[in-house]
């Protein structure tokens, strides 16, 4: 086992690199620099899990043919000056638990505020293509292409990307956008949210599901698909079935659009994908104004209640 990955270890970090209180560390300007990797590879049965958990950084899952996970991780350690830089690269620690259903690791948290250092670790991992992958990050995207098997996808600040998937879904980030594109859709819902940021999904003409988006400061547009019915809309909701229906689809965002493609149109930014960002946009003024005028309303009339 290579020396930084261990199943369990408890981490000490020097007063030099963390003074005491519980905050997560950032990377800021640090122009010195020290970075390793390694690769590992765990044979897995079918259906089973990938799990990563990571604080600073990317995690990026690839779906293969074969029954092997391929995992490269990298660790970059930054600092004031180089021999800060190295002297915190052998405490970013990276716990490891590999069983034959299921691959787990984790990247340890640095209890304290980071003083003139910071450190991520990069994921990027190459899996059988049922592999159920589930993926939790702090600062970071996290990206998954090619998938069949259950994508679960959650970040706090980054965007949430997948590409060619045909399981169910349950993506989910605070700051970002999150953006899906299904290869194909099974009997598993499909779940996309996030607080500050868009959500598009692009779905194939020919599938079956039932839709229902909503949002708070924002737009809803649906785009080249036939055969999608609306069957409920209003101001910040929307609800259809294309097809006539079938796999629950969520869309659910706070501050930003929703929108809903055919898979052919995603992959191209077009001019319509453009205008729907200025009537995005348009739309949030429309409503911020209506929200103004209505509060402005209600404080009339409580004014005159009183007198």
């Amino acid at each position: 086992m290579d020396g930084f990955v261990s199943r369990r270890v408890a981490v000490f970090v020097l007063p030099l690199a963390l003074a005491v209180a519980g905050c997560d560390v950032s990377l800021g300007n640090l122009s010195a620099r020290a970075t390793d990797e390694w690769t590992h590879t765990y044979p897995l049965t079918a259906g089973g899990e990938v799990r990563i958990v990571n604080t600073n950084g990317r995690i990026e899952v690839e779906g293969v043919d074969g029954t092997t996970v391929e995992i490269r991780a990298e660790r970059i350690a930054r600092g004031a000056t180089d021999s800060a830089a190295r002297e915190l690269l052998p405490r970013i620690i990276i716990k490891e638990d590999a069983k034959p259903d299921r691959v787990s690791l984790e990247t340890e948290r640095m209890n304290g505020i980071m003083i003139g250092a910071g450190f991520e670790v990069r994921y990027h991992v190459r899996a059988p293509k049922n592999t159920v992958v589930n993926l939790t990050n702090t600062n970071g995207v996290v990206s998954v292409t090619a998938m069949t098997g259950k994508v679960i996808a959650h970040t706090t600040n980054g965007g949430v990307r997948g590409t060619a998937l045909a399981g169910g879904v349950d993506a989910r980030t605070t700051n970002g956008g999150v953006v899906i594109e299904m290869a194909a859709v099974g009997p598993d819902t499909i779940t996309l949210e996030t607080t500050n940021g868009g959500v598009t999904l692009a779905l194939p003409e020919t599938a079956k599901a039932t839709v229902a988006a909503s949002c708070t400061n924002g737009g809803i547009s649906v785009g080249t698909l036939d055969n999608f019915e609306v069957t409920e809309k209003s101001r910040r909701r929307l609800e259809g079935k294309l097809n006539g229906g079938g796999t629950l689809v969520d869309l659910q965002t706070t501050n930003g659009g929703i929108r809903l493609r055919s898979r052919d149109s995603i992959n191209t930014r077009t001019d319509s994908d453009t205008r729907d960002d200025h009537d995005d946009a348009k739309a949030l003024k429309r409503e911020l104004k209506e929200d103004a005028r209505e509060l402005k309303k209600e404080l009339k009339a409580t004014k005159d209640k009183d007198r």
